[in-house]
């Protein structure tokens, strides 16, 4: 619609790292004739998508397994490699508070109490929630599947699970 005549941005992984998407873009910005600027490159050319496209894209593969490592040495050294669980710090020092709170829904659910009734009853004697709001059955129950909700994340019983869940 011609409003604009140049893109510009710190670094071309600025605008994106995924080598389809910057092309993409490259190309709808040369149709309109737009200019594609940075300041570490530039003015943009083909020769800049091309390479910078595939370093940039080397790099989240690199950084992905980088991270995913030292994941693993947390965990093997016993520290939590991902969020955190109510009734635990970082380090899976336990909060007495949450702790207590977590020790009700396991005794009220061992009892009979649904999960709906438990989280009605929590808020009732307005008890924070984890996610700082009122509570839900879902954050009670969660998923089976996943391993998430009060009643089914086996940190609760003692084990450390990782590595479960995948997010792109």
């Amino acid at each position: 619609r011609g409003r604009f005549d140049l893109v510009m941005a710190e670094a071309l992984d600025r605008i994106s790292r995924d080598q389809e998407d910057i092309a993409g873009i490259y190309k709808r910005m040369r149709y309109a004739d737009v200019k594609m600027l940075t300041l570490s490159e530039g003015e943009i050319s083909e020769l800049h998508i091309g390479l910078k496209g595939t370093m940039s894209a080397l790099y989240l593969k690199d950084l992905a397994q980088k991270t995913h490592r030292g994941l693993e040495g947390r965990v093997e050294a016993g520290k939590s490699a991902g969020g955190i669980c109510y009734g635990y710090r970082v380090k899976r020092e336990i909060i007495p508070e949450e702790a207590e709170v977590v020790r009700r829904i396991y005794r009220d659910y061992a009892s009979g109490k649904s999960a709906k009734r438990i989280a009605v009853e929590l808020n009732k004697d307005e008890i924070e929630a984890p996610s700082g709001g009122d509570w839900g059955f879902s954050t009670i129950n969660g998923n089976q599947k996943r391993g998430n909700g009060i009643l089914n994340n086996e940190m609760y019983i003692g084990k450390i699970v990782w590595n479960r869940q995948r997010f792109l």
